[in-house]
């Protein structure tokens, strides 16, 4: 037996290690630490590069559990094409409202598919109850030979079947999808716009995910031109560079009626046009955490038969703010919050009698189709447990300075808030005689009481 003192240590470099434990470890670092790694070696170039294995297990580490690694581009494509693909995408899943107009369904869902992403609009049901309908709208994938296709559904009906992205393959007239394109302004912003109307995007094109490099020398086909004609606030920031080099070697527009043949052949595109421009705005914060346990979307009954859709927020000054999100996708809506108030304290149960008393003389606005139904799942008298409240006096006069002086400012009231025991929380005011509960829209991903649209 060897002493102490005669025991060594066996050290191991990394090249010692079988190459599949080599890929195993590789696929744990980010694309930039595995092109940092490559330089180390002409040995691992190769492998870094282009082994299918390493940017599969890459893949498949990040999002196997959400998606079919495997069926992207019906498993014909680069492993290393795809991983930069849902990279992107990835910020795509949650939830994203519309901004800059007023809609009826202004709320959008991103999921994972079996081999695309999946956007679907979402919108309260009205059939009196809490469901809410969930109706497909975008699919984004990449075709078998890299492509990257985005297809609108504005109806709301077709499904996808198999592991195709093809137009054609899917069984449905052109007149059912629309090519569209989704294009990134930062992170917390995209524009929908219809194929073709976006500076030369193709969705053909995965290695610059297709949009059309303006000329340095700034010599352009007058149809190549046209394209630069698109609506005000969709050109993504990284194209500003390229369109104003175009316009700065510019030396003459001519002479010879192009400016009024180009704006003619721009009425008539945008008389062809299927599909106006959409812009929607990542809801960051859509649920509750310890900290703040009032925020994300919430849905609840302004009366017996209307289900409205909630969003609540923390501010930058502290303060808490309900409103609606019909209301948030106008442009400069100058509807003040359902509530607002700098009281963030919640008082414990159990509450005084005063407290209880306001409660109890208030009545729950819920759907006359669940109120039989609760009243037997609920057989307490309040039918909620209250786990603590907040005092909120909602004022407005910083945003709307005229009510100020008013004797009479109904934008300035007292209320409460309850934060039930279940996670769920209800408001009202003391000059009503109701209380407004609200559930949650979604839950670890998935739409809570989805209607079932067949």
């Amino acid at each position: 037996m060897a002493k102490p003192d005669e025991i060594h240590t066996i050290s191991l470099s990394f090249t010692d290690f079988p190459e599949d434990v080599q890929l195993c470890i590789l696929s744990f670092l980010t694309p930039s630490d595995i092109s940092n790694f490559a330089c180390t070696s002409k040995r691992f170039v190769s492998l870094c590069r282009d082994d299918p294995r390493l940017w599969f297990s890459m893949c498949n580490r990040k999002w196997g559990s959400k998606t079919q690694i495997n069926k992207w581009g019906s498993g014909k494509i680069s492993y290393k094409l795809l991983y930069n693909t849902l990279l992107e995408y990835e910020n795509l899943i949650g939830f994203w409202r519309r901004s800059g107009a007023e809609s009826d369904s202004p709320l959008i869902f991103f999921e994972w598919g079996p081999f695309h992403i999946a956007g679907s609009r979402v919108k309260p049901s009205r059939t009196g109850t809490y469901e809410v309908i969930k109706l497909p709208f975008l699919w984004m994938g990449i075709t078998s030979k890299g492509e990257i296709v985005n297809y609108l559904d504005p109806v709301g009906k077709v499904e996808l079947s198999e592991n195709v992205m093809n137009l054609d393959d899917l069984g449905v007239v052109e007149s059912e999808l629309v090519p569209v394109n989704v294009n990134f302004v930062g992170r917390t912003h995209v524009v929908v716009e219809e194929n073709g109307t976006a500076f030369g995007y193709s969705c053909n094109s995965p290695q610059n995910r297709g949009f059309k490099k303006v000329s340095s020398s700034g010599n352009m086909k007058e149809e190549e031109y046209e394209d630069l004609c698109v609506s005000p606030g969709s050109l993504p920031d990284r194209l500003m560079s390229d369109i104003y080099q175009y316009f700065a070697n510019k030396t003459s527009p001519g002479g010879n009626g192009s400016a009024r043949r180009q704006r003619r052949r721009e009425r008539e595109r945008q008389g062809r046009r299927k599909w106006e421009p959409e812009n929607y705005v990542k809801i960051v914060n859509c649920s509750p955490t310890p900290a703040r346990p009032l925020q994300g979307l919430w849905k609840g009954f302004r009366d017996e038969t209307t289900l409205e859709f909630f969003l609540v927020s923390y501010d930058d000054i502290g303060g808490i703010a309900c409103r609606r999100l019909v209301e948030l996708c106008k442009p400069l809506s100058a509807n003040a919050p359902v509530f607002w108030t700098l009281n963030t304290t919640f008082i414990e149960s159990p509450l005084s009698s005063e407290e209880e008393n306001i409660y109890e003389s208030r009545m729950h606005i819920q759907p006359l189709a669940e109120a039989d139904d609760l009243c037997e799942i609920l057989p307490s008298a309040d039918k909620r447990v209250i786990l603590c409240m907040l005092c909120m006096n909602s004022s407005y006069d910083l945003v709307i300075p005229d009510l100020a002086g008013s004797p009479v400012n109904p934008r300035q009231a007292e209320g409460r808030i309850w934060q039930y025991e279940n996670g769920t929380f209800g408001f009202g005011f003391l000059r009503d005689n109701h209380i407004i509960d609200l559930r949650c829209i979604a839950q670890n991903g998935w739409i809570l009481e989805a209607a079932d649209i067949s």
